[in-house]
């Protein structure tokens, strides 16, 4: 059994503070960002690559997923996970330091992103959604690793010896589900997705990793869920489906609807 001593606070200057959950979003997008550059250098170097883009034109693209990944992780949780405190507290939405961002929230905002930034650039969305899937696993996995810290969305009550006390979760141990999110959307999910992209070199065939990633992530989130305490404050659905399951279930579908209009339009071509 572990207690949970960590704090949200990495560095505290006084009136300055500096939280590890800021420094996980900036890091995963800094991450990405330089791992995107690689994937690009390696396409470019694929004698059978008809996929045009460059390094460049994904330089131009990081501000609109900044934008989009912050925008829509925090409309995502303020409508999907506690629409009616922040109807009541609308100056409470601007508070991102507090935390709570919804990752299905923040892949809408990046879909409509590299949608905007696409048509404005007349070029192909799948061409750059297909590159952010493959580095999305970075972020994802510093995101966990920071609500560990944080102490958040901690899990059920286990006895595992690996069980952890969280600060408020009360007095019993519980599964430490951060990690196993971390493990399976971060890490397995990345290994995953980038085998296909690369070694498999489905990253030349537009739009199939973009529809793998949203299934394959679909399925390791309802993975955690099962591990993971609902909100409070919303329960289940049914009594059996978390929010996030029930989003992820959505996200699994429209993988499924990618893959099959990709396969569809192969077949008519």
């Amino acid at each position: 059994m572990i207690v949970h001593n960590f704090s949200p606070i990495m560095i505290d200057l006084g009136l300055f503070q500096i939280r590890w959950y800021s420094v996980a979003y900036i890091l995963g997008i800094v991450l990405g960002w330089i791992y995107a550059k690689s994937i690009i250098k390696k396409i470019q170097k694929n004698e059978h690559n008809f996929v045009s883009i460059k390094i460049s034109q994904f330089d131009d693209i990081i501000i609109y997923l900044v934008l989009g990944i912050i925008l829509g992780g925090r409309f995502g949780y303020v409508v999907f996970y506690n629409f009616e405190y922040y109807s009541q507290n609308i100056l409470e939405i601007f508070k991102l330091w507090q935390g709570g961002m919804s990752f299905h929230g923040g892949l809408l905002g990046t879909i409509i992103a590299t949608l905007i930034f696409a048509k404005n650039k007349n070029t192909n969305f799948f061409k750059f959604s297909d590159i952010i899937s493959c580095v999305a696993p970075i972020g994802i996995f510093l995101g966990r690793i920071s609500n560990f810290i944080n102490g958040e969305l901690f899990g059920k009550v286990s006895s595992l010896p690996w069980a952890v006390i969280f600060p408020n979760g009360g007095n019993i141990a519980r599964h430490p589900s951060q990690i196993y999110e971390a493990i399976l959307e971060g890490i397995a999910l990345f290994i995953l997705i980038n085998f296909l992209a690369l070694k498999k070199q489905l990253i030349l065939k537009t739009g199939y990793i973009s529809g793998l990633f949203l299934i394959f992530y679909s399925i390791t989130r309802i993975i955690g869920e099962n591990f993971r305490e609902p909100d409070i404050h919303l329960g289940y659905f049914f009594n059996y489906f978390s929010m996030g399951t029930i989003l992820s279930a959505i996200t699994f579908l429209g993988g499924c609807l990618i893959i099959f209009f990709i396969k569809k339009n192969e077949q008519n071509n």
